[in-house]
């Protein structure tokens, strides 16, 4: 076993209390969180980095049905500050009832057929027409506001698309599942991911924790955090203003930090074939 390493990793980002529902009543609206991500890799060779990002909270069943308004965000339109139902799931168009329509059917077909309360879609938005979105987090929630599922959307740079559903989740609490997905060369397909989702009861802040482990333990620490705010023409235009290329910036730092650990001689491992099945279960994770 490798002894640990000198270098510390990140501190981790402050949390909100954890909750296990939300008020089912409340009247939905879009949210914007403005924060940070933060990844350490723990060996052979570490390398940590922390940036500033901004991301979308939308309240997708409201925003179908029409109780919240898209207001600032275009939707299925093109706009500087954009949200593509055709980025997501099987990317199925809004003709064919778009991701929300997807969701569902995914929730159906692995029996959960309760979640019929807000769905709430944590996800990058397109800048400029462009997007990259690494990971995406649908927050499922019953008629009553108990948190029913989570599905964690996952995309690696080949253009390939892979889906981790979590059953029964409560907030604040740790939630493993088996790795079945190459998302960098840098990590073969093996070991679990241990998350923890915290959103406070007001969807004031929101955090996420995923930590990949191996056969040595943790690997890889991530985190992505931020304060939410209510998507208006004023806050588009401040995340406009202070990341004006930032989906663009999301992959190029991919890219860098990829060169980074190439040049640290960190192993490098071929693509294996992608899964047969879309969607792995929490099921599937090792005791």
């Amino acid at each position: 076993m490798n002894t640990p390493l000198a270098r510390p990793a990140p501190a981790r980002a402050a949390v909100p209390q954890p909750s296990g529902t939300v008020d089912a009543h409340a009247p939905a609206r879009l949210l914007i969180g403005f924060g940070e991500v933060r990844h350490a890799r723990l060996r052979p060779k570490a390398n940590a980095f922390a940036y500033p990002t901004y991301f979308l909270m939308l309240p997708m069943r409201s925003l179908r049905n029409g109780t919240a308004a898209a207001g600032a965000l275009r939707v299925n339109r093109p706009g500087w500050l954009s949200f593509h139902d055709r980025d997501h799931g099987d990317g199925r168009g809004p003709e064919a009832g778009g991701a929300l329509a997807w969701l569902d059917e995914l929730l159906a077909q692995h029996g959960i057929r309760d979640a019929t309360g807000e769905a709430w879609l944590h996800c990058y938005p397109r800048v400029m027409g462009y997007t990259f979105k690494p990971v995406s987090f649908w927050y499922c929630h019953a008629a009553d506001g108990a948190l029913r599922a989570i599905v964690v959307e996952v995309n690696n740079t080949f253009g390939e698309r892979h889906c981790y559903l979590l059953e029964q989740p409560v907030y604040g609490m740790a939630l493993h599942t088996a790795k079945r997905f190459h998302v960098s060369p840098f990590c073969r397909v093996e070991g679990s991911y241990r998350f923890r989702f915290f959103v406070d009861e007001q969807r004031t802040r929101t955090v996420t924790r995923i930590d990949h482990h191996d056969d040595e333990g943790v690997l890889l620490q991530t985190s992505v955090s931020g304060q939410l705010v209510p998507l208006t023409r004023a806050t588009v235009r401040h995340a406009l203003w202070r990341h004006p290329a930032m989906t663009f910036g999301v992959i190029a730092r991919i890219h860098w930090q990829a060169a980074r650990l190439w040049l640290k001689r960190v192993p490098f491992f071929t693509k294996p074939a992608r899964p047969e099945q879309f969607v792995s279960r929490d099921a599937d994770a090792p005791n």
